[in-house]
């Protein structure tokens, strides 16, 4: 069984925007990016970066989100993202969108919702390109096996965050075959 180690934290790139502001959580520190009116990318990163949120009409409604979020009050988030990625990403993280709080997606669902049943591994690779954590609630996809797969904010807090959700995970160390024991059946359906 393999063992994951401490993950590396995802590049920021420019086209993210000027504006940042850092959100403490129980996972590590959240930083969101983004320009005045929009966030671009929400993502997991160790470390403080410098905060630049005078501009950002967004900062304080964003950080009373997520520490609603993570106190388990808070199941729909309500803010101005526009991630930038290809049509193809687009469509996959609107559809990431549509997957309720405390329910679960595999690759093949995802694929088949968006009316491309044969593009599973298009779909996984717009899941982690997904430049919007939690949000865009792409910790909510697993495999068909119900095994926790990758996450770019590590395969432990994707555990974390099932378990907030209401899932329970395999006792022991969390690995990539760790698995969802516990969760809701449903259809994942998209409208």
């Amino acid at each position: 069984m393999p063992v994951l180690h401490a993950h590396t934290p995802e590049k920021i790139t420019q086209q993210e925007g000027p504006v940042c502001l850092v959100v403490a959580s129980p996972w590590g520190d959240i930083v969101i990016r983004g320009e005045k009116d929009v966030i671009r990318s929400i993502r997991f990163q160790p470390g403080q970066v410098n905060q630049n949120t005078d501009i950002a009409v967004w900062a304080d409604h964003c950080r009373q989100q997520f520490t609603a979020y993570c106190c388990g009050e808070l199941q729909t988030f309500d803010l101005p993202i526009k991630p930038i990625g290809t049509d193809f990403q687009q469509q996959v993280w609107l559809a990431l969108q549509k997957i309720p709080y405390g329910e679960l997606s595999s690759y093949q669902q995802l694929a088949e919702a968006i009316g491309n049943p044969g593009s599973v591994r298009a779909v996984a690779s717009a899941n982690a390109r997904n430049p919007i954590s939690l949000v865009v609630p792409c910790h909510r996809v697993i495999g068909s096996d119900n095994a926790l797969r990758g996450y770019a904010g590590g395969i432990e807090t994707k555990a974390k965050l099932l378990e907030l959700e209401g899932h329970q995970i395999q006792a022991g160390e969390i690995t990539l075959t760790s698995k969802v024991l516990d969760h809701r059946q449903t259809e994942f359906e998209l409208r």
